[in-house]
């Protein structure tokens, strides 16, 4: 199923939408190609997997009610190969599920009824702290790291450094995904700023460098003498390169 527009340019941003209800679906696309996006439709969520292997989407909204699955499962079989920002949409409100969504690797849950607009301006924020957490090199889907100690579970919004889980804030987790995700790159402190921040007018420089402090203690207690990030002086952050 295809609904959105019928000349689809490589300029519109593709927002891939798996749910049931035509009803609710004609609203969603509709919406969402009036405002820029070109938007794909898929009834079951065995459509909407298959669309999504197939790439090229910069976000997926997900009914969590499917007639052959549920949007859950459909979100985990995603995360086994992609990192598209993911919009739960359901009528169910209980909190558990919006635990489950999120905690599965969604980015957002959106309860029905819902306001089309509303649902169009949690898909831009989304996108927007998608784009701020991109490293500089990759098209969408993150780069390959390259060999370091740390591996990054980004569905669970957790990093491990030589076999040991780390106790992270959100800011120090996202900083640090950004260092890892491309060993030896120099980040500014206003580029991290940039990337990791929902909102960086509301913090300054000097925030960076207190949770570079912190991150940095906590990766001592796991590798005493081993200066993971290195400071460049009046430039900025770099994760080791040779390890």
């Amino acid at each position: 199923m295809y609904s959105g527009s019928e000349e689809p340019s490589a300029l519109r941003e593709r927002i891939l939408v798996v749910e049931d209800e035509p009803a609710i679906a004609d609203n969603i696309t509709y919406a969402l190609s009036s405002e820029g996006f070109e938007a794909v439709w898929c009834g079951t969520g065995r459509e909407g997997l298959a669309a999504a292997k197939s790439g090229g989407f910069a976000l997926a909204i997900l009914d969590v009610m499917l007639p052959d699955t549920s949007g859950f499962e459909v979100c985990r079989e995603i995360r086994k190969s992609s990192h598209i920002p993911i919009i739960f949409l359901t009528a169910r409100a209980e909190e558990v599920d919006r635990v489950v969504g999120l905690e599965i690797g969604g980015d957002d849950y959106v309860t029905k009824p819902f306001s089309p607009r509303e649902l169009v301006a949690r898909v831009r924020a989304v996108l927007r702290r998608s784009d701020r957490v991109k490293s500089p090199c990759d098209g969408g889907e993150p780069a390959p790291a390259a060999k370091t100690p740390f591996e990054i579970d980004d569905a669970r919004h957790c990093a491990s450094y030589c076999g040991q889980l780390l106790d992270l804030s959100r800011y120090e987790f996202r900083i640090l995904r950004i260092l890892v995700t491309r060993p030896g790159w120099v980040y500014s402190r206003d580029k991290l700023m940039r990337m990791a921040w929902e909102d960086p007018g509301t913090s300054m420089e000097r925030t960076v460098d207190a949770h570079i402090k912190t991150l940095r203690a906590k990766l001592r207690e796991v590798r005493p003498g081993i200066e993971a990030i290195v400071t460049h002086r009046g430039v900025g952050y770099s994760l080791r390169e040779e390890w």
